[in-house]
């Protein structure tokens, strides 16, 4: 298909991104940069950002997938927006090359400043067997498939008899013991028993939940005490967590898992959902760029948020969230960095908005991005959470709360508030939804079905003294 390409020739700020970082910078300049005459760009294979921290609410059905996303073209309405891929930049011409989402003809975009927002992707290691039969909860497409595959295999667990099949049906697996991976569980556990109480043919007994984490801890986010408590919690709850523990293969849905220390076996069981939520890494496009990145992926940067080589900051280049390594000056980071979550990009894109504006308009002056982190909030379903906020500690609901007004909050856009907060009440109202929505992978099976002839019958030979029917299939009078 052939596509449009007359795109502004006015100095361009280019975005590379559309997630946290894309959306706020190209949101808090696309008019004032207007007004001075230039156009902001903002290029991203998908035509909106998630909201990251509710893809686990998403998968166990307390949030609609559409409202756990932000419409680019809802809210840059002054933004030059493209769907496709940078597949390169080339800084010392400042140009991008970028390939349409639909597979047109790649094409050249010049730019003056560049935003390097591309984020983060799933982080996976070479397990055999993991690659088919894994699933991430990185995306919202992977929050609704994620959905559905779990009240499929209930619906399906339940009309079988008892046995190994039945078993592997009904045994959900998560690897990955941080934030993202305990409220994922813990939603789809959730949601699993309110399915199972309005199935007459199963119990909650007859589902198995498991938890693996490498660590001998799980949330580091949260203090030591806590994260006991959370074991115990999950615990409770009938979650089996194996800490110590890493995955081995993953060969047909056959899992064997090992013990971190020795490398000997731990377990061996078989399942048809394995939910892999073991961190993130920098999305490897930087590495089309000529910008200096450091040994994790990330590109190199200075407090300031430009992204920085030998020999200092570089002329229009500027970068934040996940694919930054961004000094942390409050000392509180990981090997001196702002660690990946959306709280330290959010803020980050705010301060980088300003700062592009100041440095390219003698408005202000750019600044030093120092944020002490406030703390961590999980939601464990219903009710249930904790939370670590400016050193002080809660659990059960009051750091479901406090979950829940965090994100509230955090959400961008008024709208989207809104229709979040809608969510959770109508949840509070009516319970969780528990409808599975069928053939999401293959939604023209029944029309293809429906658009197929029958197979022609075979006409049997007439017999001599058969009597005629009439048009309804009854004998004939005579």
């Amino acid at each position: 298909m052939a596509l449009n390409q007359q795109f502004s020739d006015r100095p361009r700020i280019l975005v590379v991104g559309g997630g946290y970082v894309g959306l706020y910078v190209a949101h808090k300049l696309q008019k004032k940069v207007k007004s001075h005459g230039g156009i902001v760009t903002l290029v991203d294979p998908l035509p909106y950002m998630t909201y990251q921290p509710f893809l686990p609410e998403v998968a166990g059905g307390n949030i609609e997938a559409r409202h756990a996303v932000v419409s680019h073209r809802t809210h840059l309405k002054q933004t030059e927006l493209i769907t496709g891929k940078v597949t390169g930049i080339d800084h010392s011409r400042r140009t991008a090359m970028i390939a349409p989402a639909d597979g047109g003809e790649p094409f050249e975009l010049t730019y003056r400043d560049v935003v390097m927002a591309a984020g983060s992707i799933t982080r996976t290691f070479p397990i055999d067997g993991l690659k088919d039969q894994g699933i991430g909860l990185k995306t919202i497409e992977e929050a609704v498939a994620l959905r559905n595959q779990v009240l499929e295999r209930i619906e399906t667990g339940s009309l079988m008899d008892a046995g190994p099949e039945r078993d592997r049906a009904l045994t959900f697996v998560v690897v990955g013991g941080g934030f993202a991976g305990i409220e994922t569980i813990t939603e789809i556990e959730d949601m699993a028993r309110a399915a199972v109480k309005k199935n007459d043919r199963l119990e909650h007994a007859d589902l198995r939940f498991v938890m693996v984490e490498a660590m001998g801890r799980i949330m580091p986010e949260v203090t030591e005490p806590q994260a006991v408590w959370v074991v115990a919690h999950l615990r409770s709850r009938g979650i089996q967590v194996k800490l110590n523990t890493s995955l081995a293969s993953a060969v047909d849905g056959r899992l064997k898992l090992i013990n971190m220390p020795d490398k000997t076996p731990a377990d061996e069981f078989e399942t048809d959902t394995l939910i892999w939520t073991a961190g993130v890494q920098a999305n490897p496009m930087v590495r089309s760029s000529d910008f200096p990145i450091d040994e994790r992926g990330r590109l190199r940067a200075n407090a300031e948020l430009r992204i920085t080589g030998d020999d200092g900051p570089i002329d229009g280049a500027w970068t934040a969230g996940d694919v930054a390594a961004v000094p942390d000056l409050t000392g509180g980071g990981v090997g001196g960095f702002c660690v990946p979550n959306a709280q330290h990009a959010v803020r980050q894109a705010k301060l980088l908005a300003k700062n592009i504006y100041a440095q390219n308009n003698g408005v202000g002056r750019v600044k030093e991005y120092k944020h002490k982190n406030l703390g961590a909030v999980a939601g464990f379903g219903q009710y249930k959470g904790v939370a670590n906020i400016m050193g002080f500690g809660m659990r059960g609901l009051p750091a479901w709360l406090a979950h829940r007004g965090y994100h509230g909050m955090a959400m961008p856009m008024f709208e989207r508030k809104f229709r979040v907060v809608s969510n959770w009440i109508l949840s509070f109202v009516f319970g969780r939804d528990t409808t599975q929505l069928m053939d999401l992978q293959t939604p023209k099976r029944q029309f293809r079905e429906a658009a197929t002839p029958p197979p022609k019958k075979a006409e049997a030979p007439a017999s001599a003294g058969a009597a005629k029917a009439d048009s309804y299939g009854a004998p004939a009078k005579s």
